[in-house]
């Protein structure tokens, strides 16, 4: 699941009901060699949210979480999920959301041996509040506040960056979702890693 479909979700739940906690994703991309990587997507599913889309989950119209090749789900004691997404292989391998391409990197092998992992963010920042009423918007501020989309890309070691260097070979962005649906976040048109495999 990404963040097309979170935001789809976002959006059908923002109308009908107010709930704290939402969801969390990460999508952590570690460069293996210069052809290769390792793609790893966790989505936690608030207790708040998960019952009612694992009831709504059937139909020809349902959003299935955790569905996707590849995919486990952790049905966890306090009534929330994790899902944990993962696949291996060449670059144009990596299993991700067929019906969201916003969030796929794109890999660029570097004559030194380095690779470049980016994204566009265009696809990541909506609008979505501009388009509700003012009750809609407090129940998506509600829903959505302290819970983010982050992105990891790492190797060996992170050469360049234009995002956030943490350590042990990774580059991070750690992104709240209510600046990405209310399209206030400033982000650069990409972000980047060059890494070492």
């Amino acid at each position: 699941m990404k963040f097309a479909t979170v935001a789809k979700i976002a959006g059908a739940l923002a109308l009908t009901m107010s709930l704290a906690a939402c969801v969390d994703m990460t999508q952590d991309i570690k460069v293996t060699s210069t052809t290769t990587a390792d793609l790893v997507v966790t989505t936690v599913m608030s207790k708040d949210i998960y019952p009612m889309i694992k009831a709504g989950a059937t139909g020809d119209d349902a959003e299935p979480f955790c569905k996707e090749e590849g995919s486990e789900l952790t049905e966890n004691a306090d009534g929330s999920a994790t899902c944990v997404m993962t696949s291996s292989g060449a670059f144009d391998e990596l299993k991700y959301d067929e019906d969201d391409s916003s969030s796929k990197p794109t890999f660029t092998a570097n004559p030194d041996g380095t690779v470049r992992v980016a994204v566009e963010t265009k696809g990541m920042i909506g609008d979505l509040g501009a388009e509700q009423d003012e009750q809609t918007k407090a129940m998506m501020q509600q829903m959505f506040e302290g819970h983010f989309l982050t992105l990891r890309f790492g190797g060996a070691e992170v050469v360049e960056t234009n995002m956030d260097d943490v350590g042990d070979g990774y580059a991070e962005k750690k992104m709240a979702f209510l600046d990405l649906i209310n399209g206030t976040m400033e982000l650069p048109e990409e972000l980047y890693a060059v890494v070492r495999p």
